[in-house]
């Protein structure tokens, strides 16, 4: 049996051997953004977004007190974003060979990031909250909005969604996806941050949802638990799909997908006013309205209603 010494000693010569285009280790280099302060990031928009709902309380706050505390979260939302941001670009830009030790473009990069997407937090509230009205509207269950903001777990991963998405979309790198994983972990929803969906979307229940990185998902759309709107695997040893390629499904305005069902394929298009019965496989487009049960393929040229 090997002593603690011979492991630690086993270990240490495979992180200082050279690179191989797996690497597994970050030893000895500059900083990676922190999971710790990206979970920060994520509670401290959260707070811009739904003030007495998350964060310190600001219960009968006078208008102009109230603004103090709005301007001091968005100074240190900045502040922590920033830094993480760098962080990531720094990363990407050395694992690309391009800058050493401190990246002065990425520094400024970071910073002007991080400026666009704050400038961005009254639209992404705005969009947020017609997914909250989606969400209490689509569920007779829910008592009110304060029900849907504490307990809805689609609720929360969208607004996450949302606010990545804004966040990529402005540049950043690798912080935009930490921050929908944390969503994942919390509730089992599954949205990468390049998919691109409207307004009043409604996730209900939601565990094991999963939502793929080029999926395009109209406005008022309703999807329940288990719903997988993903790619057509890749055969081993093919080539990858080419970057930003359309690799998921579209789903058009007014859609609602029950549980279980899966669509798949970048060249699947659901239309508008459709409807995905429960545990459906659909992997060819269906026409605006038409109601899908069972098998929908390539192969079968019915409708499925």
């Amino acid at each position: 049996m090997k002593s603690a010494d011979e492991v630690a000693d086993n270990l240490i010569e495979g992180y200082l051997s050279p690179p191989t285009d797996t690497p597994m280790q970050h030893v000895g280099n500059y900083e990676l953004p922190s999971r710790e302060e990206v979970s920060r990031i994520v509670e401290q928009c959260r707070g811009l977004l739904f003030p007495g709902y998350v964060g310190p309380s600001v219960a009968r706050l006078p208008r102009a007190e109230l603004g103090i505390v709005v301007r001091e979260r968005l100074d240190e939302l900045r502040n922590t974003l920033r830094r993480q941001v760098y962080r990531a670009l720094h990363h990407k830009a050395q694992s690309m060979g391009n800058v050493e030790d401190h990246c002065g473009d990425c520094a400024e990069d970071a910073a002007d990031i991080t400026a666009r997407f704050i400038g961005r937090l009254p639209e992404l509230r705005d969009l947020v909250a017609g997914d909250l009205r989606a969400a209490y509207v689509g569920d007779p269950a829910a008592s009110g909005i304060d029900e849907v903001i504490f307990c809805y777990p689609g609720v929360y991963a969208i607004s996450i969604y949302r606010l990545a998405h804004a966040l990529s979309r402005e540049g950043a790198a690798l912080i935009p996806r930490m921050m929908t994983e944390q969503a994942h972990e919390r509730t089992g929803i599954d949205i990468h941050p390049g998919a691109r969906i409207g307004q009043q979307f409604f996730i209900d229940h939601g565990t094991g949802v999963v939502i793929g990185e080029t999926c395009r998902i109209g406005d008022h759309v309703r999807i329940y638990q288990g719903v997988t709107l993903g790619a057509l695997s890749v055969p081993y040893g093919a080539e990858r799909p080419r970057a930003g390629s359309q690799r998921h499904p579209t789903i058009e305005d007014d859609v609602v997908i029950y549980a279980g069902a899966t669509i798949l394929g970048g060249d699947t298009v659901i239309g508008k006013g459709a409807v995905i019965g429960g545990n459906a496989w659909v992997t060819a487009s269906v026409p605006p309205g038409a109601k899908i049960a069972g098998a929908h393929s390539r192969r079968d040229t019915s409708n499925g209603s």
